[in-house]
């Protein structure tokens, strides 16, 4: 039995070019995404799946701007453009993405209230999405991650991964990054001192 995962993360429309959050080059990664699948027994997507008037969106606070940072209740909080709402095509995965062989589709970011970067925490860090209980449960002792966006939800996505005890491995080739000042070069140092493997 296969002790492995491949982790998919936020490959969707609103990431890719024309999109609302468009990460640059976002769509070049699928055709290495679809060929990684083949390789992994075990394949989980992440969807970020926000409801109108999310609060971690700039529209939700008069006078503030996209890429602005506000104080939420559970720290420090970038505000975006409206991005991924629940069951528009912005929210869909991109088209040419191979859903075939993935068995979890977690969903984050649903909450109102809070912000979800990461595969495994909402952002106050301790309501957890119930990935590392299903990873755990299959026997998965090791991850890899792939997606969008490396500095964002890859990045804290493969933090918590070795919190939780998994060996963790990033596939920087199959990501994309936002870099939204200097936070690409600052994920990636803190991804290697976690002891982030970085392929």
């Amino acid at each position: 039995m296969s002790t492995e995962a491949l982790i998919i993360i936020d490959v969707q429309n609103d990431f890719c070019p024309g999109g609302a959050l468009a990460v640059a080059g976002g769509d070049e990664i699928v055709p290495l995404i679809n060929q990684m699948t083949l390789g992994f027994e075990h394949v989980v997507l992440t969807q970020d799946w926000h409801p109108h008037h999310h609060s971690s969106f700039a529209s939700s606070h008069p006078g503030k701007q996209p890429f602005e940072t506000i104080q939420m209740y559970y720290g420090d909080q970038t505000l975006w453009p409206d991005h991924c709402i629940q069951g528009s095509a912005g929210a869909a995965f991109h088209p040419d993405l191979s859903k075939l062989r993935a068995e979890l589709i977690i969903r984050k970011g649903f909450r109102t209230a809070i912000d979800s970067y990461s595969a495994f925490f909402e952002n106050d860090r301790t309501t957890p999405t119930g990935l590392a209980g299903y990873l755990k449960e299959c026997g998965i002792d090791t991850v890899t991650l792939v997606g969008l966006a490396t500095d964002y939800c890859v990045a804290y996505s493969a933090l918590d991964a070795v919190g939780h005890g998994f060996k963790t491995i990033v596939r920087m080739d199959a990501c994309r990054a936002i870099d939204l000042g200097g936070s690409l070069k600052m994920m990636t140092e803190q991804m290697k001192n976690a002891g982030v493997t970085l392929a």
